[in-house]
């Protein structure tokens, strides 16, 4: 029987290593993103929408027929407060509300360490269902994605599955990274299984590579069934030599220099 998978935010980056490695022959990669995506390549089987996660309507036929949903859409970074509830909080909802509405009984959330940014590092590893502790706005809002899955799987019974995504890149791109990579093989491999793993109900994961220098635990992914294979240290020689030693702050907070004043969005948009 042919899967069809709602993907949205399907055209930034985590998307696009998704879209590539997802694929199958008994597979349907319906793409949802507000830019312009490729189209069909040779022999992919994917179903191409332009459409907002915050249009309830457009959401609700995206799902239609769907057997899963990967929630990727929203703003990747901090953002002004307004922004951050209307795309990644309201959309969020708007998402889920439509999943449930189409009988969609998994979706799938990409969450970010940022919900746990202020996480003191010399307390010892992050737990997969560490307390809430953003570090930006954009943290409040993955914090709040994670709260209204929960919400979902108890009240409605739907398996849902968020990845508190550390770094996803080709490669790591400074020292921090070399703790919170998630290579896009590896990325391929956890939402593989998220989607497969047997009525999985309510699931907190990081979204990480099996580094060497990892901060956080992978327990609860390898219990679903995740097997990473790749592993930042293989690149630590570059990234070291190309971007030197990191900012005291990274050494402090898991967070890293989003705990630091330059996202201090409050403050910013106050002018005091």
């Amino acid at each position: 029987m042919t899967a069809r998978i709602l993907i949205t935010g399907a055209a930034g980056r985590v998307g696009t290593f998704l879209r590539a490695r997802l694929a199958s022959p008994d597979r349907v990669l319906r793409l949802l993103d507000i830019a312009e995506q490729p189209p069909a390549a040779d022999g992919e089987r994917v179903e191409l929408v332009r459409a907002s996660v915050t249009d309830p309507a457009a959401m609700e036929e995206a799902c239609a027929g769907v057997d899963a949903v990967i929630h990727l859409g929203g703003h990747s970074g901090e953002r002004p407060w307004a922004q951050i509830l209307e795309v990644n909080i309201d959309g969020t909802h708007t998402v889920l509300e439509a999943a449930r509405r189409q009988g969609v009984r998994r979706v799938v959330l990409a969450g970010s360490n940022h919900a746990v940014g202020f996480y003191e590092k010399s307390s010892g590893e992050a737990g997969d269902y560490l307390f809430p502790q953003p570090d930006t706005y954009y943290g409040v809002s993955k914090a709040a994605m994670e709260a209204l899955g929960s919400l979902y799987a108890s009240r409605y019974g739907m398996d849902v599955l968020t990845v508190r995504i550390g770094s996803c890149f080709e490669k790591p791109k400074d020292v921090r990274m070399l703790s919170t990579w998630l290579s896009p093989d590896d990325a391929a491999r956890l939402f593989e299984v998220c989607l497969s793993a047997p009525s999985p109900g309510f699931r907190v994961v990081w979204g990480v590579s099996d580094n060497t220098r990892r901060w956080f635990s992978l327990d609860e992914a390898r219990a679903l069934g995740y097997e990473p294979k790749d592993d930042a240290e293989v690149h630590a020689a570059e990234v070291i030599a190309a971007a030197g030693e990191p900012n005291p702050l990274a050494e402090e907070y898991l967070g890293g220099a989003w705990c630091g004043p330059n996202l201090d969005t409050a403050v910013r948009e106050a002018g005091r």
